[in-house]
Order: structure tokens, then C-alpha cells, then sequence
């Protein structure tokens, strides 16, 4: 490492642009932080921290603690192959003695490593590091150019690609100017503040002053103070209310991104308006406007909200009466639109479902529906028969407010709009609430239905789905996931663990492909679903802690079992795995499994036992098979477990003391029988051949 010569610096770099999107600033944010680190470091440039700021004008990024000097270094430069460098004796050739020269280097400092499966000659060469300020310049141009965000583009005449136009550029180390260029725009002191509110551009004297200087200017350049202060002063502003903001994080980040000066203002609404959903409400005033909802201390939203102006305290007045006169215009529309929606019950626009494609290859949503409807009709006669009919009338109506009016304009509104008009036209309470849960869960940890109807309803919509693309090969590849089959199959997953239901995967995809009748796909579809699912619930268990061998053991298992026996067995097995007499069963167990033949082998005869240890161990398998039925259907997997480890002696026994592969065909064949019968018995369990032995420590 380089020896300290001074004081460490500060290496300030500010990418000033014009307007980026807020969608972009957090990502780019990140890639900037990450870049920076690796970059120094790959530079051999060592610091203490990295510091990310960021607006709508600006990306920046502050390394602290930076040594003033690189790191020293040791550059491996290889030659000639060992075979040509040196003769028989060892002696260097004139290869090895032309290679050290042209290096600097004493041919008696070459040394000798392995490389693309040769041995050659390496001359080390010690580089002293140099100054920061010498290799910043090129550091610099690494960063800009290492943001890669979607859509960037080229923009007027300029060769570099960016998600907006580069404005100006900033590199201070310390109070120094780091001078570098790219597309013309050179490197200066020069920044800007607020675009209105201090909108000249003014000198940066040193990095230090970086984010009081902006704050002067009525930039507040850091993100999570931003953030803070939007919280904290929305909270001021309606605690005399008792009221507080709709939690919306998703929100508070877009709107974080799209301010450099943030300042709350409290507007109001007419009390009229409140008769609409409120989901309807909030939608209106965070999608189109960017606006928060309030909501008092019955979690019920009242007719304020607030902006977040990007501009001075002395301009609330005006972005009040502003604002207010939007929103109007903005409830006006989405009351037109609801009120229309009102004129026809969900049951009249059945019909109209076969206007709309769902899919060019899967026909109408109209056809959608009835696959859906045929599919939770079955789920309801297999789990729930008393709610077969309730559960199918909200299959039947679960995909006619996708062509209503409010649904058109706010497409994140489907299935809470069909809720609400669900239980204005006066069907059931549960119905209705089956027609929103379809949806759900809408992310990864997301909320499950909380009804029998909705969740039912919610595995025909997904199962159908998964099935219906997979037939016409519109699978997920990759990172392209355009369907969101892997959100929808791990929240099949989930359903069936929080409900219990007895259901299987098998089971599930066999029933929704059978509605596929017009659809021609390939044989091996359902082996392909399944498979698919298999790595969701691997990476789903992984998550839940299991070890990869337990979870290799019952995967097999899993499209055919329900998955909370799955889970049951893991936990049988992991409990298991703790005991003294594991390692023994298992090394047991895989003597069984290492010698049974992939062919297919006749049914055991008990007139071929003709040995003491086959014989035993025929008769402790049979007596363990005996007891193992009744647990099975208890569910009592550990117990099964320690029941099986009772054969450990027997089977080692047997494999002491018989010869198994006999001489005698029908004798070699008999007793690879009784060996596939303790590994068919075991395989209800799991698949020991998977399972590892407990490594002692």
C-alpha cells in the first residue's frame, strides 16, 4: 500500500441534466454508488465511504476518505512458455534473457505460471502509485459512461448515450478541479440551483461545501433528507386535524424524485366526492397528480389531500387554489366515468367479454371466463362443495369490470371496481370480495385472499393462466417474465400453504389444462408447468431456511402431495438430521440406493429368501411397513422416520453378510426386489439418495 503524504481528500462528481424521470433517479442513483466503489478500487484508489445525491437536475456521488496516493502495485506480465525460456538444465534461453530486457526486469526475477493449461514465464513489475488527481480524469469519463439506464439515447449531436441531456459537468477533489471531458461538455466549479428559485449558476469552491452551498440555493440535494422533510412536515401540517397521510411508499419515493425543494401544502375537496370508492379516490390523486390522500383516525379518507410544491413557502396559496382546481376536474371525470359504469349490472355485460381479446391464440376474456369458472367449479367440489355455486357466480362475473369505464382509465383499479359494483347490484358480500381477490397476492409477500371464494377464485385465475401460456409456448425466459407467471405461480404456492387445502399441483394444472380443449399443445406441456413450479417452491423453501439436500429429497414428491405435507416432512427430516443415529441410517440407506438397478426388476418370492439376514430383514421390513400406513395418514413423519431407522442394523446385516448379486439370476433378482421394496416404502417420505450425512465438526 502507498504511504500516507498528506491529509486524506474528497472526490466530488455532479452529473447535471435536465429533468430526469422520477422512475430512473433511484436506480441510477444506485448504479453510480456501486460503480464508484468498484471503479476506485479496481484503480487501487482507497477511501472510507461513498455518498450518493441525487435531483431531478443532478447525480452525484462523494468518495471520502480518499488516499491521496494509489496503492502500490505488482502488474503480472507474462512471456514466452517455461518450455521455450528454459533449457534441459534450467539454464534461460535467449527467449527468457530478450523478455526480462524488453520488461526492465533481471531475467534471474522471471518467474514461472500456470496459464490456459501451460506453464509460461511472468515478469513482476512493481508500479509505484500515482496521485489521484493524474488517473481521476479518466476515472471520471468511467462513471458518467458506466449509468445505464432504459432508454437512453443520444441526444442532439453527441456521440454519448444518456437517459436525458448532460448540462454540466463537476470533478473537485478536494478544492482542486479535476479537468475531463465528454461530448464537448467540459468539467468545471460551475453548478446550478433551484431551476426558478436560484436559477444562475454559481462556483463551487471545494467539495466539502457541496450540499450546504446547493442548500443555499434551495437544492436539497440529498434524497433521504428530502424524503424526511416531505414525512415530517406533511405530519405538522395536519396534525391539528388529527389526520395523517396515506401510506404510500411507492409515492413518497416518486414524488422524493421528482422535487429538489419540497414544501407541503394542504388543499380540500368537496365532501361530495367522498361517495366515490375510495380506492378510486386515491388512485385519481396519486397516479394522475402525484397527490397524497389523507385519511383521520378511522383509517377513512376526508376530503383534504396534499401536494408537495417545488416551490417557496410563499407560493402555497397559489399551488393550493391550483391544485384544488385540478382535482375538481380530475373527481369530475372519474364521477362521469362511475356513474356510466353504474347504468349496467356486472351480469349484463357478460356478453360484451366476447368482443374483447384476451389473448390472439387464447381467445375472448369471454372464453377466459368460462375456463376460470369450469376450473373453480371443480376446486369447489374437491374442498369446499357447500360454496361450489358462490364460488363459480364470482368466477362467471370476476372479469367484467375490465371493460368498464373506470377500470379502462385506471387498469390498477380491476377487481376493486368489481367488488364495489359487485355489491351495488346486490350480490353476495363474499362474492363480491372473491371478484378483488382474484388478484391477489399482487406482488411477492403480498396479501393473501382472506376468503374461501377469493382464494379458490384466485388459483382458477393463476392456474389458468400459467396453463394457458405455457400451451402456446409464451413461457418466462430468463429475465423476461412478461406475463408475471413467476409472481403467479408463487402465489399458488402460497395460497395452498395458507389454506391447506387438499390440492395438489398435479392436480391443478391436470384440471386447467383440460379446459384447454381447443388449444393443440405440445404432450410435454404439463411435465414443463410442473417442472416450472418445482423451481419456484425450491427457491420458495430455500427461503424458508431448508437446507438444498432436504429440499432435493421431496421435491419429487411435491406435484403430487400437498404442499404442507411437503413442509411437514422437511420439518420431520430436520429434526431427524439433528440425531445421533442419522448418519448411521442414512450411510445405510444409501447402500440400498447404490445398488439398485435402473431396470425394472420382478416382485420379490419369499421361497427365494434363503438366507438368515434377507429373511430378517424381510420380516423387520414388513412389520415397519405394518405400523407406517397408520402414521402416513396421521401425518406423523418424524415418527415414520425413527420407525425406519429401526432397519439400520438389519440392513447393514444384510449387506455384511449376503452376497447380492448372486450368481444365481433368479437369487440376484430376488433380493434387488427386497431392496426396492424398503426404497419404495422410504420414498413416501423422501428420496434419501439426496440427503447428506451430518458432517461432524
Amino acid at each position: 500500500m502507498a504511504q500516507n503524504t498528506g491529509n486524506n481528500l474528497s472526490f466530488l462528481l455532479e452529473i447535471g441534466t435536465e429533468d430526469l424521470p422520477a422512475r430512473f433517479l433511484t436506480p441510477a442513483l444506485q448504479q453510480l454508488r456501486d460503480n464508484t466503489r468498484k471503479i476506485l478500487e479496481d484503480s487501487h484508489v482507497t477511501f472510507s465511504d461513498v455518498k450518493i445525491f441525487g435531483t431531478p437536475r443532478r447525480l452525484a456521488v462523494v468518495a471520502e476518505g480518499v488516499h491521496p496516493l494509489q496503492e502500490d502495485s505488482t502488474r503480472e506480465v507474462f512471456g514466452p512458455s517455461k518450455k521455450a525460456a528454459f533449457d534441459e538444465d534450467g539454464v534461460p534461453t535467449k527467449a527468457a534473457v530478450g523478455f526480462a530486457r524488453s520488461q526492465r526486469v533481471s531475467v534471474e526475477s522471471l518467474v514461472v505460471k500456470n496459464k490456459d493449461k501451460g506453464a509460461y514465464v511472468v515478469a513482476l513489475i512493481d508500479e509505484k502509485g500515482a496521485h489521484v488527481r493524474e488517473i481521476l480524469p479518466d476515472i471520471c469519463r468511467k462513471l458518467v459512461l458506466s449509468i445505464h439506464l432504459p432508454k437512453s439515447m443520444r441526444w442532439g449531436n453527441n456521440t454519448v448515450r444518456f437517459v436525458r441531456p448532460i448540462r454540466w459537468l463537476i470533478a473537485l477533489l478536494d478544492k482542486e478541479l479535476i479537468e475531463f471531458e465528454i461530448d464537448g461538455i467540459k468539467s468545471n466549479n460551475l453548478t446550478r440551483g433551484h431551476r426558478f428559485l436560484s436559477p444562475a449558476a454559481f462556483q463551487l469552491k471545494e467539495s466539502s461545501g457541496y450540499r450546504r452551498l446547493l442548500a443555499n440555493n434551495c437544492v436539497v440535494v440529498d434524497q433521504e433528507e428530502r424524503k424526511n422533510i416531505i414525512v415530517s412536515k406533511m405530519e405538522s401540517l395536519l396534525a391539528p386535524s388529527g389526520e395523517i397521510p396515506v401510506k404510500d411508499e411507492e409515492l413518497l419515493e416518486t414524488v422524493t424524485n421528482l422535487v429538489e425543494y419540497p414544501v407541503p401544502v394542504l388543499a380540500t375537496f368537496s365532501k361530495d366526492y367522498l361517495k366515490l370508492p375510495k380506492e378510486l379516490l386515491i388512485t385519481v390523486m396519486k397516479d394522475h397528480q402525484k397527490y397524497f390522500a389523507v385519511e383521520g383516525a378511522d383509517r377513512e379518507i376526508t376530503n383534504h389531500f396534499v401536494v408537495i410544491s417545488n416551490t417557496s413557502e410563499e407560493n402555497a396559496d397559489v399551488v393550493r387554489i391550483g391544485a384544488e382546481r385540478v382535482i375538481k376536474a380530475r373527481f369530475e371525470d372519474a364521477r362521469f366515468y362511475f356513474e356510466e359504469d353504474r347504468k349496467n349490472p356486472l351480469s349484463a355485460r357478460l356478453e360484451d367479454l366476447r368482443k374483447v381479446t384476451f389473448q390472439e391464440s387464447l381467445g375472448s376474456l369471454h372464453e377466459k371466463t368460462e375456463r376460470v369458472t369450469a376450473i373453480a367449479g371443480v376446486l369447489a367440489a374437491q374442498v369446499l362443495p357447500s360454496e361450489k355455486d358462490r364460488v363459480m357466480r364470482a368466477a362467471s362475473l370476476s372479469k367484467t369490470d375490465l371493460i368498464t369505464g373506470v377500470v379502462r382509465e385506471f387498469p390498477e383499479l380491476q377487481g376493486i371496481m368489481g367488488k364495489y359494483y359487485a355489491g351495488l347490484d346486490g350480490e353476495d358480500r363474499e362474492v363480491a370480495q372473491a371478484i378483488e381477490e382474484q388478484y391477489l397476492p399482487a406482488h411477492s409477500g403480498g396479501s393473501l385472499p382472506q376468503t374461501d371464494l377469493g382464494a379458490l377464485l384466485s388459483l382458477a385465475e393463476k392456474i389458468d393462466n400459467i396453463t394457458a401460456f405455457f400451451s402456446i409456448g409464451l413461457t418466462p425466459t430468463g429475465s423476461e417474465d412478461p406475463f408475471a407467471l413467476r409472481r403467479q405461480s408463487l402465489g399458488i404456492i402460497a395460497i395452498l400453504f395458507d389454506k391447506g387445502y387438499g390440492l395438489t399441483l398435479e392436480g391443478l394444472v391436470s384440471k386447467a389444462l383440460q379446459t384447454l380443449s381447443n388449444v393443440n399443445y405440445p404432450e410435454d406441456t404439463e411435465k414443463k408447468i410442473l417442472q416450472f413450479f418445482e423451481g419456484r417452491l425450491e427457491t420458495l423453501l430455500s427461503d424458508y431456511g431448508y437446507s438444498p439436500d432436504l429440499i432435493a429429497s421431496v421435491s419429487s414428491l411435491a406435484p403430487g402431495v400437498e404442499l404442507r405435507q411437503i413442509v411437514e416432512r422437511l420439518d420431520a427430516l430436520k429434526k431427524f438430521k439433528l440425531e445421533d443415529r442419522f448418519n448411521d441410517f442414512v450411510t445405510a440407506v444409501k447402500r440400498v440406493y447404490n445398488i439398485i438397478p435402473e431396470t425394472t426388476v420382478p416382485g420379490l418370492e419369499r421361497k427365494l429368501l434363503i438366507e438368515e439376514p434377507e429373511k430378517n430383514l424381510k420380516e423387520d421390513l414388513d412389520s415397519v411397513i405394518r405400523d407406517l400406513s397408520s402414521l402416513m395418514k396421521e401425518r406423523k413423519y418424524y415418527d415414520a422416520l425413527k420407525l425406519f431407522s429401526s432397519l439400520t442394523g438389519s440392513i447393514n446385516n444384510f449387506f455384511d453378510h449376503t452376497l447380492v448379486m448372486d450368481k444365481r439370476e433368479e437369487i440376484k433378482l430376488n433380493r434387488l426386489a427386497l431392496l426396492k421394496e424398503i426404497r419404495g416404502a422410504l420414498s413416501e417420505i423422501a428420496d434419501f439418495s439426496k440427503i447428506s450425512a451430518v458432517q461432524e465438526s
